[in-house]
């Protein structure tokens, strides 16, 4: 799990928020220089910056979300594995001589209850990146996720996936190894297996990437994370030619939780820290693992054939809409 003892990586809206810790250190260096007592007039100025910090987390625009889904040190698949788990293992392969390294999972106990849980993963920093293709999945990566997740279905545990994605890998190679097929044949699949399948948006979910391990009988969203058809940047390009437009793009495509929900295609908004995921990575997944454990428990309730019609008449509900003409 991801530190906060380094140094933050600021945001542009962020920028008020630094400028007032700044003054709060100066402060409190010029009164032990001087030994002056300021001890009030640096709780007042504390509490501006506590006040200031949920006025802005509070209303940001869609592609500021977007900046804090994307933030370098936001919690990863891995960090919420290795902080939830009772015990991990993790597994490597797809059966067909590949091990993508930007989509990873293996077993686990989660409270006690054996699971197999995955996600995609991103780097650390560029070197990190590079090697996991910035989270972008390759073909191989998604049929090694449906191997996994055909291993749960054998042995009766729940899946558990994790989405972080900007799309799936969308190079040459990757339409060579059948990148769409890939993606569909795991659609279809996981609308057809027995056990309970919970998704969580932690990021970034984009695309038919996301798609590729998101269909489940519940799909949750942290507050902060965007879920969308296409990259708020690849829309202004294609919609206006100018991907400086993104942000307006951003706003169109209802990228955010809210929406999403009152759009009916979530089913349950995490709420996160102040400041975001990456300001307290631990109290973050104190709360993913709450809500995991809590809707495992419902769903564990419901026999295979019920889950399976549940989950399609879930899917079959979005996007459904009444006309009313005058």
């Amino acid at each position: 799990m991801a530190t906060t003892e380094r140094k933050p990586l600021l945001l542009d809206f962020e920028k008020p928020l630094a400028e007032l810790a700044t003054r709060i250190e100066q402060i409190r260096q010029l009164a032990e220089e001087n030994n002056v007592d300021v001890s009030g007039q640096i709780r007042q100025l504390e509490t501006r910056a506590l006040q200031l910090r949920e006025e802005i987390f509070s209303s940001l625009s869609p592609s500021q979300r977007l900046q804090v889904a994307r933030h370098p040190r936001r919690p990863s698949t891995l960090d919420y594995i290795q902080a939830i788990s009772d015990e991990w293992m993790e597994l490597h392969g797809d059966r067909c001589g590949g091990d993508d390294p930007a989509l990873v999972g293996g077993v686990g106990r989660l409270n006690g209850q054996p699971v197999v849980m995955l996600g995609h993963q991103k780097g650390r920093d560029t070197k990190d990146n590079i090697a996991r293709n910035f989270g972008m999945a390759s073909p191989g990566g998604y049929r090694k996720a449906l191997r996994f997740m055909e291993h749960a279905n054998k042995f009766r545990m729940p899946i558990i996936t994790f989405i972080d994605t900007p799309g799936a890998w969308s190079g040459v190679e990757a339409e060579y190894q059948g990148q769409g097929e890939a993606i569909a044949y795991n659609l279809r699949e996981m609308f057809c297996l027995d056990v309970p399948i919970i998704c969580t948006v932690i990021g970034e979910g984009g695309s038919g990437g996301a798609l590729g391990i998101g269909v489940g009988d519940k799909l949750m969203m942290f507050e902060h994370s965007v879920y969308t058809v296409a990259t708020p940047e690849a829309c202004a390009a294609i919609l206006w030619k100018d991907a400086a437009k993104s942000p307006q793009a951003a706003v169109a495509l209802k990228i955010i939780s809210h929406d999403l929900k009152n759009l009916g295609i979530i089913d349950q908004i995490l709420p996160e820290p102040l400041g975001g995921a990456h300001s307290d990575p631990i109290k973050a997944a104190a709360t993913l693992k709450a809500a995991l454990l809590d809707n495992l428990d419902q769903l564990n309730r419901y026999a295979p054939q019920e889950l399976r019609q549940m989950r399609y008449e879930k899917f079959r509900r979005i996007g459904v809409f009444s006309e009313v003409t005058h």
